[in-house]
């Protein structure tokens, strides 16, 4: 009964609510962000905290289907109502159960996560295509889902989780080891990530979606794979916190090329750029575990010796 604790509630919901919201904008059919935060917040988030989430995804689902259920029937609308949340919160709950985001050398578990990733964008794909199941068209017909279409919705939630979620993990790991947890502007000026970033990454990336706008279909597929290796450099430099910044500015320059949806090319092309992904996250695990004990062997050369 404590007000605090019903605020605290109450601004979770309504955080979830507003980022949900932005990420359904920019998301479509096989690029699909919002399993991304979706997934984030669930790996992050306390437990207790669950139904706020929960609540904050059903206000705008519940709108859209509300606007739409006169063109898609009532049955629709009301399963497009139950938010997706609800249908991966017993897979992350069991995985959360079973394991811990962080293994006992502090390194995190990216086995959990990739469990994770995979089996919440397989039922959000079903849940889709069982929905898909339930409209009913003005001249009786009913669609169903194809297997390309329950695939591309699979590799829309699983790039899209791939996406967001690591770069997330990875930004709050990153703050909690600055002092005080505070962030400041010298800390990332001067962070080698950030700089590989702005200098090798998005400058390449850049140039990439130059030249697919000019390309033809052959050459806009090569420069569309081609994106997917800056991942590797900033992995092979980073580690997996280079994978995860790397893999959110590829998939984004990726996405940008999209000029319809359901491309076979493009699905073709974020494919690769997900199993590129997926390994270099893993890889990335081990390369930031040697970039970790490289430094404790530096610091222990400078310190003076007692």
């Amino acid at each position: 009964m404590d007000p605090l604790t019903w605020g605290r509630y109450l601004a979770v919901a309504g955080a979830y609510a507003a980022c949900y919201e932005v990420t359904r904008y920019f998301s479509f059919s096989h690029w699909t962000l919002t399993a991304g935060l979706r997934l984030a917040c669930l790996l992050l988030v306390p437990k207790r905290y669950w139904i706020a989430l929960a609540i904050g995804e059903a206000l705008p689902t519940a709108e859209s289907a509300a606007l739409n259920a006169h063109l898609y029937g009532t049955l629709w609308a009301a399963l497009t109502s139950i938010p997706l949340i609800l249908v991966c919160m017993p897979v992350v709950g069991w995985l959360r159960s079973r394991s811990t985001l962080l293994r006992d050398d502090g390194q995190i578990n990216m086995g959990m996560v990739m469990c994770a990733t995979l089996g919440c964008a397989l039922l959000s794909a079903l849940d889709n295509s069982l929905t898909l199941s339930t409209v009913v068209m003005d001249d009786g017909t009913s669609p169903s889902a194809t297997l390309p279409i329950f695939l591309a919705w699979t590799l829309g939630a699983y790039l899209g989780a791939l996406t967001l979620t690591p770069t997330i993990m990875a930004l709050r790991e990153r703050l909690a080891g600055q002092p005080k947890g505070v962030v400041t502007w010298n800390a990332v000026w001067h962070s080698h990530l950030t700089r590989d970033a702005l200098l090798i990454v998005v400058p390449s990336l850049a140039l990439l979606m130059f030249l697919s706008s000019q390309a033809g279909d052959g050459a806009l597929q090569a420069t569309r794979i081609a994106m997917a290796l800056p991942v590797v450099l900033m992995t092979l430099r980073h580690g997996w916190h280079g994978s995860a910044i790397g893999g959110m500015l590829a998939s984004i320059a990726m996405a940008s090329t999209s000029f319809h949806l359901q491309d076979p090319a493009m699905i073709q092309a974020q494919t690769v750029l997900a199993f590129v992904l997926s390994t270099s996250l893993l890889f990335g695990v081990r390369v930031a575990r040697r970039i970790a004990a490289s430094h404790g062997v530096r610091e222990a050369t400078i310190l003076p010796h007692r």
